[in-house]
């Protein structure tokens, strides 16, 4: 099976960062807002059914600079390339030889890419609540404002100072997982990461 649709990608920009060693989820969190610029890591995503069947698996490597500028490279089991630039959003389906743009700003509202690569303003979007600890992790629980959008509500796990795993539930009952590892703050990434041309002789949809 592919990878998500472009929504459930751009759970992409999450990577987290705190020096709040025993603060809860949403302090954590603005403190990544507040200090984390760019980040890199490697990522596994899982798809679950509403019954708890595992319906896709994925894997690859990502990286954002905030605001508004990430990607994604899905390596395993197909090859797929997310890119937000700023303004637009870029999927690149290789097996199909196709890509596919939409405004950015469409897609990204009520996602995590809002929580963790967009501006500060993370409460215009999301009501946020910490959700204490589970599995040896510290939780955040936010649900979007903005109705018109894919997931009910999204959780971020915390170990010590740096965000590992990601749930994202959507009104159908799925759960997306998102488990981060190598995770780097505040590398220096090439602005050239952050912008994608179509390959030449590929159908662009969207543009």
């Amino acid at each position: 099976m592919k990878p998500l649709h472009p929504k459930h990608l751009t759970a992409a920009c999450l990577l987290a960062l705190s020096s709040f060693s025993h603060a809860g989820g949403i302090d954590r969190l603005e403190a990544f807002i507040a200090g984390a610029k760019t980040a890199e890591a490697d990522f596994t995503q899982t798809v679950s059914d509403k019954n708890g069947r595992v319906t896709q698996q994925a894997s690859g490597k990502m990286a954002f600079a905030r605001p508004g500028k990430f990607r994604w490279d899905y390596s395993k089991p197909y090859e797929q390339v997310i890119v937000g630039d700023g303004s637009k959003l870029w999927l690149y389906d290789a097996d199909l030889d196709q890509v596919t743009v939409k405004p950015l700003g469409d897609v990204i509202a009520g996602t995590p890419a809002a929580l963790l690569a967009g501006d500060n303003a993370i409460e215009k979007y999301f009501v946020l609540k910490d959700a204490g600890e589970g599995g040896g992790l510290e939780w955040l629980e936010a649900t979007p404002k903005n109705k018109d959008t894919t997931f009910e509500r999204i959780r971020m796990g915390f170990k010590g100072d740096a965000l590992v795993q990601m749930e994202l539930f959507d009104f159908f009952g799925q759960r997306t997982t998102l488990k981060l590892s190598k995770l780097e703050r505040n590398p220096s990434i090439p602005a050239s990461r952050f912008k994608f041309v179509p390959p030449k002789g590929a159908d662009v949809i969207g543009e």
